[in-house]
């Protein structure tokens, strides 16, 4: 069977619910969407107000301070939300990557510190964290652990690599500079290569339920796990999956029985939280984001501004300023665009309001350094 590109952008916009809010609740809506990026943590707030019909941020605020939904390092090496019965197996499969590229780190080794010195120092730190400890506290604990001083650049690959949870911080959106972190409810189990494949079986087939039908190169990726993993986990999960044949040829893999969207479906205008998962999740991340456009979003240094979607696809970049909401918009736009694009705008700086209405301030830096736009204005909120 072959999908269209339109079919396969009405799909992925239909699974990350962004076709129609949906009347669910936080926890439901983040396990339906797999994860959120929370590299800033009012990111998951907005990405859920796009989401969710009627969101009411005292309902992720909640979820949030119970552990219901936890913060911790996963995927691609960043922050993400998960509904915390995923966090064991999202983070068995994310070991070997995680492992690899904190505990290897060039950095991690000039300092001093090998593998085999965080792993002695491992268990009595999440003793330790049972209760929730600033980040002051835990790096002091390694200090004493240690014996002497603990480098800045160790700490950090140390509480990336450890099966930690953020916790809590309090307002505006319940993590703040001030760290605090919290050892994992249900541990993962480290550095068991069979515990590792099951996760990550787990976590792609959760990725094709969120994001599919998706090839290898996407899953690996999603996860940034070796393709060679990837491979192998497609492969045990061979009678779960079908195959497709993508817009180009390639191979996609999809949860058998799934429902695929109709590519002539209507796609309402959504003002995506940076760093939106569904702009990461691809290698091929035409779907959602034409090419032409990529640099404009994507920043040099990862950051991915906060996109505006018409029509399906990213037509141009927001950011909140005084008296309302800035759109550039990357070619022209209809009255009728224009006129819905105002509509969200309005609810989103309702969300904003209560909470900090100027959520992005400091990535204005880009609208600074220029922003390729046909046309931008400041909606009301």
């Amino acid at each position: 069977m072959v999908i269209t590109p339109r079919a396969l952008n009405r799909t992925t916009l239909q699974r990350q619910l962004l076709l129609e809010r949906e009347p669910v609740g936080v926890a439901e809506a983040v396990r339906r969407v797999v994860g959120l990026q929370a590299q800033h943590p009012g990111s998951p707030y907005v990405a859920l107000w796009n989401r969710v019909a009627g969101f009411d941020p005292g309902d992720l605020d909640e979820a949030l301070s119970g552990f219901e939904l936890v913060r911790s390092t996963l995927m691609r090496l960043t922050l993400h939300l998960v509904h915390a019965g995923d966090y064991r197996a999202f983070r068995e499969a994310m070991e070997p990557t995680l492992r690899g590229s904190r505990l290897r780190d060039p950095r991690f080794t000039k300092a001093g510190f090998t593998a085999a010195d965080a792993d002695a120092l491992l268990p009595g730190l999440l003793a330790y964290a049972e209760t929730a400890r600033t980040g002051a506290e835990l790096r002091e604990h390694l200090v004493e652990g240690r014996g002497g001083p603990v480098e800045a650049v160790v700490w950090r690959m140390v509480r990336q690599y450890a099966p930690l949870w953020h916790a809590p911080t309090g307002p505006p959106w319940s993590f703040g500079t001030a760290q605090s972190f919290v050892t994992a409810a249900e541990r993962p189990v480290l550095r068991d290569p069979e515990a590792s494949a099951a996760g990550l079986a787990v976590l792609l087939r959760r990725y094709l339920e969120g994001f599919g039908p998706a090839s290898v190169a996407d899953m690996a990726q999603f996860t940034t796990a070796p393709r060679g993993l990837v491979r192998a986990a497609v492969k045990t999960l061979e009678g779960e999956l079908e195959r497709l044949e993508g817009p180009d040829g390639a191979v996609l893999y999809d949860v058998a029985g799934a429902l695929r969207a109709d590519e002539g479906l209507a796609a309402p205008p959504r003002l995506l939280a940076m760093w939106d998962s569904v702009l990461l999740a691809y290698a091929d991340r035409s779907r959602v984001l034409p090419p032409e456009y990529r640099q404009h979003v994507i920043r040099v240094n990862g950051d991915t501004l906060p996109a505006l979607l018409v029509d399906g696809y990213v037509a141009g970049v927001w950011r909140p300023v005084g008296g309302g909401i800035e759109v550039s918009a990357f070619r022209p736009l209809t009255a009728a665009d224009w006129a819905a694009v105002g509509a969200e705008a309005a609810s989103l700086g309702r969300l904003l309001a209560d909470r900090d209405p100027h959520v992005y301030r400091r990535h204005d830096h880009w609208w600074v350094k220029g922003v390729p736009a046909a046309e931008s204005r400041v909606l009301p909120s």
